[in-house]
């Protein structure tokens, strides 16, 4: 058989290229083919326009990569293209909670509590490597919107709604306990606490995880591919040209489905169609602080009301502690939401208002991020009011979107965007899809035996790091990110240590580095320390120190010349100032509602 008409997913399980190249490539110094490598975009996109596919998807967050993997594992032909790198929209750029939807009871929004409460144990017994339950105190005070009664009753309604499970139950506590718990909250006034479990993630990594295990079963994906214009045959939606903006081609990649996920920008897609009437959507911006632990040494995870009515979260997290989020009416680029002077005043008054030992102040803030929320919009309601609900919109030509909802949810999104797939294909004559498989299926590196038993994963895996050289700390701390997939990380330790000595990196971050390459398809360094690692936003100091050796090896693996390496690095340089450096909000629009 010839590799051009082998489909992608037989390919890679052959050792061959997904997209029919054949022999090393430059950068690799062992000959390994990974269907998912920053140096197999081109013939990813090439194999897209090879042949139809089924179901084309745009955009690369947590919405696109649900239903990339629900489409491929109900047998679906599948591709996804995202105009920037996969989860750098919203999905990056959260709270990074998988939560059960607390905040929706004061909006009596009690369908979205039960749906996303029964799906966040999903989540995690899916992919326990991103996902970690944590106990959240919601502490109230004399005077506050909350009391001991409608927290007790709150928690309990919620617990109820969302399925949780008994041992996770909440508490309530009195003020002595609550202060326990967490020593730096504001004292006048406490009248006691709940205790209620949340589940912390890292959203830009279940992204990665969903879209490299629908790569795994058969999909293609590429990012840095912008569908720039839409394709029809006898007006009825059949693809789109794609532009490569790394290389600078163009594909036409032939669909009979195409799905818009493409988040913020859902309305633009919709333009291309000409069927942006109705219902559109309403953006508003989330900014989180974050602060050095020694600076904010936060015990406790924190959901707080602030003096406006507003909930906030403060969340310690790898020796860091964060803090948000704002809710403001956003009109700028959606590739560029930054933070605003007013926004730093926001999250510091409410900050210092709940922890009022501390006196945080602008210096004291070590970097920041800034997310949008794609919203349907609804008339009279502030931006914390609007509904989370998401809605998928059909067009006359048959383009599929769908906007709003929450992370948390994204798997019955999927699922609601697949099924709706079937039901076309049916009344096309085609035959019926299976039912949707991915209530139990194992995320990317999700194969650790579930919540239960990750841990002791985590322990038998430790061996084997440190038998590739690495320190039981580090080998740990590799784990516990990559999951299943750390095996993989480990057998790259030789290759990776050629990498590190010839560029000063530490082995661990090199090892991480190749595999962000290989095995992620990340082809930017802004890729590696803001989706990859994290690192931009919760070590940003260790992004300064090592910036260049990354640079340097990335270059060397992917072939850049002088004029892109020096266009990544102005990228990453900005991207590090407006980290911690406020914006003067633009003339005429407001900063905070």
């Amino acid at each position: 058989m010839e590799q051009k008409d082998m489909h992608p997913a037989d390919a890679a399980r052959n050792g061959a290229d997904p997209a029919g190249g054949h022999g090393n490539e430059p950068g690799t110094e062992s000959g390994s083919r990974a269907p998912f490598a920053a140096w197999d975009r081109t013939r990813v996109l090439e194999a897209m326009s090879r042949e139809p596919v089924d179901l084309l998807v745009i955009g690369g967050g947590i919405t696109g990569a649900g239903i990339a993997l629900d489409a491929v594992t109900r047998g679906l032909r599948t591709a996804l293209v995202e105009m920037q790198d996969f989860a750098a929209g919203t999905s990056s750029r959260s709270t990074k909670l998988i939560h059960g939807g607390l905040r929706y009871l004061k909006q009596l929004e009690f369908g979205v509590v039960a749906e996303v409460g029964r799906e966040r144990a999903v989540v995690y017994e899916n992919g326990p490597h991103v996902t970690t339950p944590e106990w959240m105190l919601l502490p109230f005070y004399k005077g506050g919107s909350l009391g001991r009664v409608s927290t007790s009753l709150g928690l309990a309604l919620y617990d109820r709604l969302a399925g949780v499970k008994r041992s996770e139950r909440r508490v309530m506590l009195s003020p002595r306990e609550t202060l326990e718990r967490e020593p730096l909250l504001k004292r006048d006034g406490l009248l006691g606490g709940g205790l209620y479990v949340e589940y912390r993630t890292d959203d830009a990594r279940l992204t990665l995880e969903v879209l490299k295990r629908a790569v795994e079963c058969g999909a293609l994906a590429a990012n840095y591919a912008e569908a720039e214009s839409l394709l029809y045959l006898s007006g009825r939606m059949a693809g789109a040209v794609v532009r490569d903006r790394i290389g600078g081609g163009r594909y036409e990649v032939r669909a009979r489905h195409v799905v818009n996920a493409a988040g913020p920008w859902v309305d633009a897609v919709r333009e291309m169609d000409r069927s942006r009437e109705g219902k559109t959507l309403r953006l508003t911006k989330g900014v989180h602080l974050v602060f050095d632990g020694e600076r904010f040494p936060l015990r406790q995870s924190v959901y707080f009301d602030t003096p406006d009515g507003r909930m906030v979260f403060a969340i310690p997290r790898d020796g860091k502690t964060y803090v948000g989020t704002t809710d403001t009416d956003y009109r700028g680029d959606p590739a560029r939401p930054v933070m605003e002077e007013a926004d730093l005043a926001y999250l510091l008054d409410a900050a210092n208002f709940m922890f009022p030992s501390l006196n945080l102040t602008p210096r004291d803030v070590e970097s920041s991020w800034a997310g949008l929320r794609p919203l349907i919009r609804q008339e009279g309601k502030s931006p914390s009011e609007v509904s989370r609900r998401d809605e998928i919109f059909v067009s006359p030509s048959g383009l599929i979107s769908i906007a709003g909802g929450k992370l948390t949810g994204y798997r019955k999104m999927a699922e609601k965007v697949v099924n709706l797939v079937a039901a076309k294909r049916r009344e096309d004559g085609l035959p019926a899809l299976p039912p949707c498989r991915t209530r139990t299926m194992p995320i990317s590196g999700g194969d650790v035996g579930g919540g239960a038993g990750f841990e002791a994963f985590v322990q038998r895996q430790i061996p084997d790091g440190v038998a590739a050289g690495f320190s039981e700390e580090e080998a740990a701390r590799i784990v516990k990110r990559y999951g299943s997939n750390a095996r993989r990380l480990f057998r790259l330790a030789a290759e990776s240590r050629g990498l590190a000595d010839r560029h000063g990196l530490p082995p661990g971050l090199a090892a991480e580095l190749l595999y962000a390459m290989e095995a992620e398809m990340a082809v930017k360094p802004e890729d590696f320390w803001i989706r990859r690692t994290g690192m931009l936003y919760f070590d940003r100091a260790g992004v300064v120190k090592w910036k260049d050796a990354v640079a340097a090896a990335m270059a060397e693996r992917l072939g850049w010349d002088e004029t892109r390496r020096g266009e990544y690095d102005r990228e990453l340089e900005r991207l590090l100032e407006e980290a911690v450096r406020p914006v003067s909000p633009e003339p005429g629009v407001p900063v905070h509602s």
